[in-house]
């Protein structure tokens, strides 16, 4: 879960919940340091640099691609500091760790509500949104016996761009 409690993390992401095209960066950043502020969490310029650089991109990168783009500004950041700062975005909610299977970790700057498509081949992941999966019920023989903190929608296949390359 996250180091928020519900109600303030609720608050706080209902103003930076409009994603990676709707709002300026001024208000993305704005909204951020209010999360940190809120979990308790300095505001330097190292966790803006690896915020700000997750949100400017519409790919989902890993914590190495991030490393690469941060340290153009820091050069004397670490992967690990880039990474455990990812790993913190994702704990006070101000970024997703895109689940998937048997990759590396991606990250998510984009905050509203949408799902993923990851392509097997080429390994791209696409936002999409479905309205359907943002409230999917959780099966009573699951809540009776555990306490869901996330539901998440992730489909794996052949993305446009490989399926024309390979004639499917």
């Amino acid at each position: 879960m996250s180091l928020l409690g519900v109600s303030s993390l609720g608050s706080i992401m209902a103003r930076a919940t409009a994603g990676r095209g709707g709002r300026g960066l001024k208000q993305k950043m704005n909204a951020f340091h209010e999360m940190c502020r809120e979990a308790g969490l300095k505001m330097t310029p190292q966790r803006m640099a690896v915020y700000k650089a997750l949100v400017e991109t519409k790919e989902h990168p890993s914590a190495d691609v991030l490393y690469q783009r941060v340290r153009q500004i820091f050069p004397n950041i670490s992967l690990d500091t880039v990474n455990r700062t990812l790993l913190t975005l994702a704990d006070i909610g101000a970024a997703f760790v895109v689940e998937g299977s048997g990759d590396v970790k991606r990250f998510d700057g984009g905050m509203q509500k949408h799902q993923h498509f990851k392509c097997v081949n080429c390994k791209r992941i696409i936002d999409f949104h479905h309205k359907p999966f943002d409230n999917i019920s959780v099966p009573r023989s699951l809540s009776e016996k555990f306490t869901v903190l996330k539901r998440t929608v992730y489909f794996e296949g052949f993305c446009n761009l490989c399926k024309k390359r390979a004639g499917k």
